[in-house]
């Protein structure tokens, strides 16, 4: 009876050790399989990783390369600026000169005027027809002496302080402008001096772009830039007049 006992655990003791090896190297291969899995997963998270940091490096040249755009155009809205303090100048000179009669006072004016027109002219088109109007209206009214040179002088200083407010103000405006070859009434978003954005009653957004020294209105049609100027309408609508906006430059030609 013994002897059958200690059989029977001599063979269960076999099985076990023929069994073991099988489990081991099964898990063995599970391991090594998770690991492939794993190592496949990270090698999949660094590129992930690496592709990001192109996307921003990217991203940090091209805002680079946008603030040298900026940098140019604020130089040159500093430029007009100094034109329009030369008139400021001018005009305290006219003052001067008016001791001395309207005869001295009236090259002085017509200088001024002429200086202010070259200015606008080649500004920023916003209401262009109408800023130029005002100013042939004193131009004509100086010379055919309906308004003397000292009047013409107070009037003109009250343009270049226009002016000047015109270049800290953002807001929405309406105006006609030329798309396309066509003429239409539009909204305005002026931001102070330096960018204007439009949207048609159709929903064509776009914004005004100088090319070879003379501005154009071009319209946008890729989604990014459209909701980008959508956005930014439904800002200034609200009376939301700053903030970060991310807008397309009109200075990438």
């Amino acid at each position: 009876m013994i002897i059958k006992q200690q059989a029977r655990s001599t063979y269960l003791l076999v099985g076990l050790l023929l069994a073991a090896p099988a489990s081991y190297g099964e898990a063995f291969d599970n391991l090594t399989q998770s690991l492939i899995q794993i190592r496949g997963e990270v090698e999949e998270l660094q590129g992930q990783v690496d592709m990001e940091k192109q996307d921003h490096k990217n991203k940090m040249d091209s805002l680079g390369s946008q603030m040298s755009d900026l940098s140019v155009e604020n130089r040159r809205q500093k430029l007009g600026l100094e034109k329009f303090e030369q008139a400021v100048q001018k005009l305290q000179e006219s003052k001067q000169a008016a001791l001395s009669g309207d005869e001295a006072l009236m090259p002085v004016v017509l200088s001024s005027l002429n200086n202010l027109r070259e200015v606008v002219a080649s500004g920023l088109p916003f209401k262009i027809d109408e800023r130029l109007s005002e100013l042939d209206s004193l131009k004509s009214q100086l010379e055919n002496g309906s308004l003397d040179p000292k009047r013409a002088a107070n009037r003109i200083w009250a343009f270049i302080e226009d002016e000047i407010r015109l270049t800290r103000e953002n807001g929405v405006y309406s105006q006609t402008i030329e798309l396309n070859g066509k003429n239409l009434l539009a909204d305005i978003a002026k931001l102070g001096a330096m960018f204007i954005y439009f949207q048609t009653s159709d929903n064509q957004v776009g914004m005004a772009q100088k090319k070879e020294d003379a501005w154009q209105f071009v319209e946008m049609t890729d989604p990014t830039s459209k909701q980008q100027i959508s956005t930014l309408f439904e800002s200034l609508k609200k009376q939301i007049r700053q903030g970060y906006f991310e807008l397309p430059n009109p200075l990438e030609l």
